[in-house]
């Protein structure tokens, strides 16, 4: 139900990594300290044209895990081997988020995942968090071969919503993915800490507060 002035929304989209998991700019971090490498050597290999392209390719499931981590190690200076979940270690459960969620299916509350996946052999980083038993739907790039923040991807998700992007939230750690979601009529939550997006939801989804 619409309350005067403000909107009612119909279903919230979430990005996992970073997202539904804990922030990645901390898991980067975390990842340089035991490697024992630079702090930034994560992000200046991301950052390289080689190494976007290695990430554009596994999301889209062009390459393999093993070929990425090969690809970014040598980026790196680091042994490949597992690679990606060394990388993903501490990408633990947002807990907060998560709650709030399962609060909004059970309030009627429509839910999807949106992911530009890492692919999910031999490392599985969506493990131990049954995106399928908490969510109503879920997208993985890999699996469609389209990735954020092409307009495709966000299609998807709506179609298999049945919704339209002026009913949803979308939240992701990513302001391009943000940008992206906005212009096609999604309302955009940055979602950087897990504790302040759980308030922040709640609010505009109307559930009670903890």
């Amino acid at each position: 139900m619409e309350r005067a002035g403000v909107p009612s929304f119909r279903a919230v989209i979430f990005d996992f990594f970073g997202v539904l998991t804990s922030n990645m700019v901390e898991v980067i971090t975390w990842f340089e300290d035991r490697e024992r490498i630079a702090r930034g050597t994560f992000l200046r290999a991301w950052a390289d044209p080689r190494g976007q392209d290695l990430f554009r390719r596994l999301e889209l499931g062009q390459i393999s895990q093993e070929d990425w981590n090969s690809g970014f190690a040598t980026l790196m200076g680091v042994k490949p081997d597992n690679l990606l979940g060394r990388y993903l270690h501490d990408a633990f459960p947002a807990y907060p988020v998560l709650r709030v969620a399962r609060e909004a299916r059970a309030a009627g509350i429509r839910t999807a995942v949106l992911s530009n996946s890492l692919g999910r052999q031999p490392y599985d980083p969506y493990t131990g968090f049954d995106l399928h038993g908490t969510f109503d739907v879920v997208v993985l790039s890999a699996e469609h071969g389209v990735r954020k923040p092409e307009p495709a991807a966000f299609r998807i998700v709506l179609e298999n919503l049945d919704v339209r992007a002026t009913e949803c939230l979308f939240v992701d750690d990513s302001e391009e993915n943000l940008a992206a979601a906005q212009k096609l009529g999604f309302t955009p939550v940055h979602g950087l800490d897990e504790d302040l997006v759980a308030r922040q939801l709640r609010k505009l989804l109307h559930l009670p507060g903890l």
